[in-house]
């Protein structure tokens, strides 16, 4: 029996692809450019089954095809806001995501960000790297203590709570959850966190807020002026979730007024373009969408899309399947 032909849109760790060449008959994109969405469109047509990245926008011109080949699209990650969920539907697609294996790697860029900003830690490597430090004094750079203060996680799954136990248990920070259904009382007292019902309550009351919910037209631009404007004057906002969360142009505006302390991205809206109204904020940190750049999360990552793919074509049902 001929081997399921699946079309690998990114290069993926070395370790997996030579195991998803040996399951399958895999087509890899050794150029390792971002697909068009043409390109996509096509594949849809040639392979059994398309494994595409959260680079890979899979609009719903990609579906309008009378009889697509592919059967099943196994993201490469756990958010996929990038696929047209209705257009894959109406072709009786499966479509699967990675979670769990990255949460830990993911919520440690979200403190790491944290830390940053609140550290003023890009400031400084950029005032030595630019040859203008000129010594220790008391006044310099001066940045926010993290420990003891109070945390707004929005988005209370797997990664939400991976960063409550670093920042509660690591930093005794007092943690808000704001999440779009009730976390159960026993998950809660793991961390001490409290829950409230909406950003309006979360957002006055957080000296930091870490953005970890799902990406989407539900959440476009959840975070705007309005919610902005209900920060403290000195907190920070933090987001490795999704760009699109984040209106990014009253971001800008928060920062440039100085409305609030300051922003820590790993995110961006559009990415990799970024927003050129945030390029020259200072009490902005901007990171390249590294929250799960770690080779073992990357492995795990397509080891579980490899898992997905073989239960799939085996006729059983995949662990991770979203729809």
């Amino acid at each position: 029996m001929a081997k399921p032909k699946v079309l690998v849109t990114r290069r993926w760790p070395a370790a997996v692809e030579a195991q998803l060449s040996e399951a399958f008959d895999a087509v890899l994109n050794t150029g390792d450019k971002p697909l068009t969405e043409d390109e996509l469109r096509a594949a849809m047509t040639s392979y059994d089954a398309v494994l595409p990245t959260v680079t890979d926008k899979i609009s719903a011109k990609a579906f309008d095809i009378p009889k697509p080949q592919a059967r099943i699209l196994a993201n490469y990650g756990v958010g996929y806001s990038h696929i047209d969920m209705h257009g894959a539907a109406g072709h009786g697609m499966t479509v699967t995501n990675t979670p769990d294996v990255l949460s830990e790697c993911t919520a440690d860029i979200a403190m790491t960000l944290l830390l940053m900003v609140a550290r003023r830690a890009g400031e400084g490597e950029r005032e030595l790297r630019a040859g203008e430090w000129t010594g220790w004094r008391p006044t310099h750079l001066v940045g926010t203590k993290v420990s003891g203060k109070t945390l707004g996680i929005v988005g209370f799954g797997r990664i939400g709570q991976e960063m409550a136990r670093r920042a509660h248990h690591g930093f005794g920070m007092k943690i808000v959850v704001q999440n779009r259904s009730r976390v159960s009382p026993d998950v809660l007292a793991r961390y001490n966190a409290t829950q409230v019902d909406s950003l309006e309550e979360l957002m006055p009351q957080c000296d930091f807020v870490s953005l970890h919910c799902p990406g989407g037209p539900a959440n476009r631009h959840l975070i705007n002026t309005r919610m902005l404007n209900l920060m403290k004057p000195d907190a920070f906002l933090i987001n490795s979730a999704r760009g699109e969360v984040i209106d990014e142009l009253a971001l800008s505006r928060a920062l440039w007024f100085e409305t609030i302390g300051g922003a820590a991205l790993d995110v961006f809206d559009g990415e990799p373009r970024i927003n050129p109204d945030l390029m020259d904020c200072d009490n902005l940190v901007m990171l390249p969408h590294l929250g799960s750049a770690t080779r073992e999360a990357r492995e795990a990552m397509g080891f579980r899309v490899l898992d997905n793919l073989t239960d799939f074509f085996a006729g059983r049902e995949p662990r991770d399947r979203v729809m």
